[in-house]
C-alpha cells in the first residue's frame, strides 16, 4: 500500500485526498495552506468558529495534519523523512518546492495541474482557457521540479470547454476528473513502472495571474462573452457608461443575433429592466446581452433604477 501526503488548498486539494482513499492509499500526512497563512493562534480560532471546507473535509476522514510553517522548512523535512511517504501529492500551492524536499518521497513528488500541459502553464488556467476561447482543456499530473509546471508527465485527461462554461463551472469539472486520474495513476506507480514523457517545450505556454476584465465593445461579442465567463467566480467583467462602472456577470449574459438598424459598435440595442439586461452591438455585427449591476455592490439594490434612468437605446457607451 502506498504512502501518501497531501499539500494543497481548495476544490484540487480535497479532491485528490478522495481520489487517494478511491485508490486504497494510505495518507500519512496532509498539509494544508491554512497551516502557513495564519499564525498558530488565528488559525485555532479560526479552525474553532469559522472552519474551512479544507479543515471540516480533513477531520471528516480524520487525516493526520502536518503542522508546519511552509513546504521548505527544516520541520517539514524531518517530518517528511519520519514519515517516509512514497508520494508526495501536490494540488494548488503557491511555495516552489526546493529540490532536497520533492526528492524525498520514495518514487516522486506529483503535482496536479490543471490544463493540458505543456501548454497553459501558471497560475488559474481555468480563466485564461475560456478567455482565449479554446474547446478543450485537461488536467495534467507530472513530475514536480526546479520550475514551475515544467516536469515531465505521468498522466493527462482532456475536458471539453462548453460555450455556456465559466470558471467556476470548468474547475468544478476539472477536480472531479483529477479525482478520478489520480486514482488510476496511483493503482498505476503500486502496480507497475511508469514512464514519465517530457515535456514538449517547443509547444509550451505560460499565463500569468488574470487581467483584463474591461470590455471592448469595438471586438466580437464572443470575445467580449469570454472574458465575462472567464473571470467568473474569482471577480467580475465590467464596463462603463460615462464615468458610471457597471458589473457585467455571466447568469444570464449571452450572444444574440443584432435584429435592429443599428450598426454601429458600442451602441445599445436594447434594454430589459425586469432581467436588468443591456443588449451592446460589438465589433463582429453580433450584439451581447450583459446581465448588468452596478459595480459597488452596495448600489446594487438600486441598478434597475439607474438602467431606466441612465441608459436608453441607441445611445452608445
Amino acid at each position: 500500500m502506498l504512502r501518501v501526503v497531501i499539500i494543497g488548498y481548495g476544490e484540487m486539494f480535497t479532491n485528490l485526498i478522495a481520489g487517494t482513499l478511491d485508490a486504497n492509499c494510505s495518507i500519512v500526512g496532509v498539509l494544508r495552506k491554512e497551516m502557513i497563512q495564519y499564525n498558530p493562534l488565528t488559525r485555532k480560532f479560526k479552525d474553532t468558529f469559522l472552519p474551512s471546507l479544507d479543515y471540516n473535509y480533513i477531520k471528516s476522514y480524520n487525516l493526520p495534519e502536518i503542522n508546519v510553517r511552509g513546504v521548505n522548512t527544516q520541520k517539514f523535512k524531518k517530518t517528511l523523512i519520519k514519515l517516509n511517504p512514497d508520494i508526495i501529492l501536490v494540488g494548488s500551492w503557491g511555495e516552489r518546492i526546493s529540490k532536497d524536499i520533492y526528492n524525498i518521497p520514495k518514487i516522486a513528488t506529483i503535482n496536479a495541474h490543471p490544463s493540458l500541459l505543456p501548454k497553459y502553464r501558471g497560475p488559474n488556467p481555468y480563466f485564461w482557457v475560456i478567455r482565449n476561447q479554446e474547446q478543450t482543456t485537461g488536467v495534467s499530473f507530472h513530475l514536480v521540479d526546479e520550475d514551475y509546471d515544467t516536469g515531465a508527465i505521468l498522466a493527462q485527461e482532456e475536458i471539453k470547454i462548453y460555450p455556456s462554461d465559466t470558471g467556476k463551472t470548468l474547475k468544478e469539472r476539472t477536480v472531479l476528473t483529477a479525482r478520478g486520474v489520480v486514482c488510476e495513476l496511483l493503482k498505476d506507480l503500486s502496480e507497475d513502472i511508469i514512464i514519465p514523457l517530457t515535456q514538449a517545450e517547443e509547444k509550451s505556454t505560460y499565463y500569468s495571474h488574470p487581467c483584463g476584465f474591461e470590455l471592448d465593445f469595438t471586438k466580437s461579442a464572443e470575445e467580449n462573452y469570454a472574458i465575462i465567463r472567464s473571470i467568473y467566480p474569482w471577480g467580475e467583467a465590467y464596463y462603463y457608461n460615462d464615468i458610471n462602472c457597471l458589473a457585467a456577470l455571466p447568469q444570464g449574459s449571452e450572444v444574440v443575433i443584432n435584429h435592429t438598424y443599428y450598426t454601429e459598435p458600442k451602441t445599445v440595442t436594447g434594454i430589459d429592466l425586469k432581467n436588468k439586461t443591456v443588449d451592446i452591438l460589438c465589433g463582429d455585427g453580433k450584439v451581447l446581452r450583459i446581465r448588468t449591476e452596478h459595480y459597488n455592490r452596495y448600489d446594487r439594490p438600486f441598478t434597475r433604477n439607474y438602467l431606466k434612468r441612465e441608459l436608453k437605446v441607441g445611445q452608445t457607451v
